[in-house]
């Protein structure tokens, strides 16, 4: 069942012109609305990526169907998207959140760390992982991540947690709008995108090895993984096309045997992300 969004609370950075709401479960929501100047789609792509990296167990909020209705959309007046010098109201609905860590009177969250404190992050084992995932769904934008003060063992497989009581800076990977080559549903080979822009983090790759247990994961996803993918979106976040939904799963499915060679083509880009890898 959506999630009702009750009050309004800021405008976020991005292109998608998402809004941070608080819903009646509690829990804030970075929202991305159905009328968002990128396309309609976005939304369905994020919460595709969101089922996927929970399969994959690597670290990103939790996403949900939120619903925004009338009386909220005239009660707020920056509940609105603003396009081609115009600013309208964004449609009544379901639209996409991705659940905010916390309190955000409380929870400092940060889109970017200095190197010192980004060495400290005790699940950055996870960028490597999320090569292989970028990748396979053809994420057309740069890997992009936040950082907060949180338990490890809430953003990492339990077998790789250590003390399950450790505290420290945890990163959590965000925005798959442009996975899937954004609204056009299609795959791209792009070595160079999808990766974040801390090439050090990179290093202790030294072969396919280093991207267990996801790549293992990616090439034995079965069907009906992505079948719960798309029952998780709402029909009218692709207008209905089930046809071109069907479609895109059929190629994802498709495509996670040519990983392998995808990963050995981000090493071999214009730019070398993965020195250690002979």
């Amino acid at each position: 069942m959506p999630v009702k969004a009750v009050q309004h609370v800021a405008r976020m950075r991005g292109g998608a012109q998402a809004q941070l709401l608080l819903a009646s479960d509690g829990n804030h929501y970075i929202v991305k609305f159905q009328n968002n100047p990128q396309h309609r789609r976005v939304l369905a792509n994020e919460m595709l990526a969101y089922v996927l990296l929970g399969h994959l167990e690597l670290p990103a909020p939790h996403g949900e169907i939120i619903a925004v209705d009338p009386d909220l959309i005239a009660a707020s007046p920056a509940l609105h998207i603003e396009t081609g010098g115009r600013r309208m109201p964004v449609e009544p609905g379901f639209h996409f959140g991705s659940r905010y860590p916390g309190d955000p009177a409380r929870q400092p969250v940060y889109d970017y760390l200095p190197d010192a404190l980004l060495r400290q992050v005790l699940n950055t084992d996870a960028f490597i992982g999320m090569v292989a995932f970028d990748k396979w769904v053809s994420n057309v934008d740069g890997r992009q991540a936040i950082f907060f003060r949180d338990r490890a063992s809430s953003w990492r497989p339990a077998a790789a947690a250590g003390d399950p009581h450790e505290r420290g800076f945890v990163a959590a990977m965000i925005d798959h709008g442009y996975a899937f080559n954004a609204q056009q549903w299609s795959f791209r080979e792009l070595p160079q995108l999808g990766v974040y822009p801390r090439p050090w983090l990179y290093q202790p790759g030294t072969g396919y090895d280093s991207f267990e247990p996801w790549l293992d994961r990616i090439l034995h996803v079965s069907p009906a993984v992505l079948d719960d993918g798309q029952k998780a979106i709402p029909a009218q976040w692709y207008e209905g096309d089930f046809a071109a939904m069907d479609r895109l799963l059929e190629q994802l499915y498709q495509r996670r045997r040519r990983l392998p060679d995808l990963l050995r083509a981000a090493k071999q880009g214009p730019r070398d992300f993965f020195p250690n890898w002979p």
